[in-house]
């Protein structure tokens, strides 16, 4: 999930961050068919960014922004919100919900329209202008972060109305608005003296200017590894797919006649899974996993040490113990012991079925003579063939069923059975790129509810990953309008290749799902107030919606509906059905594990004290030898690419797609116990969960769904960790 929800004055910092990777990573240059070209700089009556969009449904005129549009908007939309944010604090009249309130929440209008496509563009079509303007904007958009939270006069305006919420007769929602934004501006710094609130600036510049730094080196570091395969004979055990596409990579890079493999996913981890030859997937796995460390110029080891060290020093000024503390006040999980105990409940059973699954991949090794100890390069290979071998399962045979243009269909036809939803493409509309694709969404009343675009291939100026970004969140305006929100879901996928389409494994095609399941969060929200709507929800709450969506892919009565062979369009066959369900909680040792070490990884550098730098592979040794990670398993991010947390918002917060999926098991037990399709239970969750946003404490909304307290028993089942 990439969040990016900009509509109050008071998120605007989001901005600085907004690029989080939900499962994957990265590579960017210019890419020579973006639709932001340079030219002169234009007069103001021709920044789109100055007046109404004037295209269907108010989509961004990404035919007529430039690159050199968004400087002087960003100028203009700063100066305009620090006016708006002075106004509201020297408002002689006494403070009301409606005069302190509501302003804020609807401030910003031009700074956020800005925002809202220029970050969407820096993650899924950047280049390297666009790369300038978002270093120099980020400490500015800090700045005026800390213009707000540290404003004395609008402080004590919020906290006069805070003080007496009992006797302003709010309603849920207003209430959780006055509650969020009184406990944001503590958070803030607005209790410290003058002195304290420039040395909170000054921390808040550094860390901004870091995180990008950060996100820049990984990005470089991605894009210049590549592994050249000039013999037929070393591409062994590859596929086709994979194959011609590593030619195509390898001519685009004036390398015709040869093979081209990256640390990108759709190349990095299938070579690792085929590759006959030991030698390369131990390069290719090298160069993933020791990204920004290599000691060059895009070396991330300093910054990380350096950000870590900085984050505690501003928790410990605002008088939190860690930085942990200070961001997991705001989440479900409450405090770091939370966390720790969850954590502690999961790793030992997924450490153990991991050790487990090492000595089923060696005693195969031996008995095949293979004389060599298994090493971590090994273990996508021999897991593939031992797959295969216990499931007569393998990739090459589902592929075939799981076109992207069927599994698009796939997840339509689920979130209409579910909700009701239905969508009809536009090809007249433009977009920022020629792979965007645009659909109107409308609910089963036949009202339209929102405008989807979808961007699913991979490319140099796209980060890696997949994500969901709002170019426009839902609300209701100060005139009492329902805005529609204009959702985008990026994935990186490969191209189409020759006459084939695009295949994708079960994950990839799962993947589509658990995106679409922020989509729907969005769709179907019916909030109020900008801040509160869609996915403005706490981190370990916000991955829940799409986690649960992802179970339907494992359904029979879904699979049958848009699983068909691409050329022959033969359904699914059942047999193979069956395979796909028993090899679910294959190799679940192993993904457990990856996480949980990255996850705990995390914990470690944010619940540090020390407010200076340490030797970051040495801290991150440690703490994985003191887990007792085995040396045949990485975290699913080392530090120097964890831009998760380095560089995007979940700093603290990477344990929250696990702490998510317990929710996600336990709700899908729902429906399973009353019917995939149960319509009063899909009415229950789209009420109490899609539809209502942050506008109350996620828990409570929880429970009004489920009627009970989550039970991790079903996530443990569902990866095999522990028998039902």
């Amino acid at each position: 999930m990439n969040k990016l929800k900009l509509s109050s004055l008071l998120l605007v910092l989001a901005l600085s961050a907004c690029n989080q990777p939900d499962k994957n990573e990265a590579k960017t240059t210019a890419d020579k068919s973006s639709n932001t070209e340079i030219s002169a700089t234009p007069a103001a009556s021709e920044n789109p960014f100055f007046s109404d969009y004037k295209t269907p449904f108010g989509i961004p005129p990404f035919d007529k922004i430039k690159n050199e549009h968004f400087a002087p908007a960003f100028e203009k939309g700063l100066a305009e919100a620090k006016a708006e944010i002075i106004a509201i604090a020297e408002n002689p009249e006494p403070p009301t919900f409606e005069n302190t309130m509501v302003p804020m929440e609807y401030g910003g209008k031009l700074l956020n329209k800005v925002a809202n496509v220029f970050f969407n563009l820096t993650g899924a079509n950047t280049n390297d202008e666009l790369k300038a303007i978002a270093k120099d904007i980020g400490p500015k958009l800090a700045g005026l972060n800390d213009d707000i939270n540290l404003n004395p006069k609008l402080y004590k305006r919020v906290a006069d109305l805070y003080n007496k919420i009992d006797s302003l007769n709010l309603r849920i929602d207003q209430r959780k608005l006055l509650t969020d934004r009184y406990k944001q501006f503590a958070r803030g710094g607005a209790g410290l003296n003058d002195a304290d609130k420039q040395k909170l600036r000054d921390l808040n510049a550094q860390l901004s200017k870091l995180g990008l730094e950060f996100a820049d080196n990984v990005l470089a570091e991605t894009n210049d590894f590549e592994l050249v395969v000039d013999k037929k004979e070393d591409l062994a055990g590859l596929p086709d797919y994979l194959i011609a596409a590593a030619a195509d990579e390898a001519e685009k890079r004036g390398k015709k006649g040869k093979w081209v493999f990256t640390t990108q996913r759709p190349s990095k981890t299938p070579f690792l899974q085929y590759s006959e030859k030991r030698n390369l997937r131990e390069m290719m796995w090298k160069a993933y996993t020791h990204r920004a460390d290599n000691n060059n110029a895009h070396d991330n080891k300093n910054i990380v040490a350096k950000i870590a060290a900085l984050r505690a020093q501003k928790a410990q000024l605002l008088g939190y113990k860690t930085h942990a503390d200070y961001v997991l006040e705001k989440n479900t999980a409450k405090n770091p012991q939370n966390v720790y105990k969850l954590l502690n409940k999961i790793w030992p059973a997924g450490l153990a079925q991991a050790k487990q699954e090492l000595a089923d991949m060696q005693a195969m090794v031996d008995a095949e003579g293979g004389n060599y100890k298994v090493e971590a390069w090994d273990w996508r290979y021999l897991t593939e063939k031992i797959r295969k071998a216990r499931y007569d399962l393998d990739e090459d045979q589902t592929k075939p069923y799981f076109s992207l243009e069927n599994t698009l269909k796939g997840v339509f036809y689920t979130v209409n059975k579910l909700y009701g939803m239905t969508f009809k493409e536009r090809t007249d509309i433009p977009t920022y790129h020629p792979d965007v694709r645009v659909f109107e969404v409308y609910y089963k009343n036949g009202e339209l509810i929102g405008i989807y675009l979808t961007d699913h291939y991979v490319r140099a100026s796209k980060r890696g990953g997949a994500w969901m970004n709002a170019f426009r969140s839902q609300y209701v305006d100060e005139n009492g309008e329902f805005v529609k929100p204009i959702i985008v879901n990026v994935l990186n996928y490969p191209k189409p290749t020759g006459d084939k389409p695009t295949l994708l494994t079960f994950d990839q095609a799962s993947t589509l799902f658990h995106e679409f399941g922020h989509a729907a969060h969005g769709f179907l929200s019916n909030g109020i107030y900008p801040s509160q709507a869609g996915t403005s929800v706490p981190r370990d709450f916000v991955e829940f919606p799409s986690q649960v969506l992802e179970n339907w892919m494992y359904e029979p009565a879904v699979l049958e509906k848009f699983a068909r062979h691409y050329k022959t369009d033969e359904v699914i066959p059942q047999a193979l059905i069956k395979k796909i369900q028993a090899a679910a909680k294959f190799n679940q040792g192993f993904a457990t594990t990856e996480y949980m070490a990255a996850s705990l990884l995390d914990m470690a550098w944010h619940t540090q004290t020390s407010t200076e730098p340490v030797d970051t592979n040495a801290f991150e040794k440690k703490v994985l030898d003191d887990l007792g990670l085995i040396p045949q398993i990485a975290p699913r991010y080392r530090s120097t690419y964890f831009s998760h947390i380095f560089s995007g918002g979940y700093s603290s917060g990477y344990y929250g797609y696990i702490w998510s999926e317990i929710l996600a098991a336990d709700a899908f037990h729902a429906f399973k116990e009353n019917g995939i399709f149960d319509q009063a239970t899909a009415d229950a969750f789209r009420e109490n969960v899609l539809s209502k946003g942050g506008t109350d404490d996620p828990m409570k909304l929880y429970l009004k769904f489920r009627g009970k307290e989550p039970d991790p028993k079903y996530l443990l089942e569902s990866r095999g960790l522990i028998t039902n």
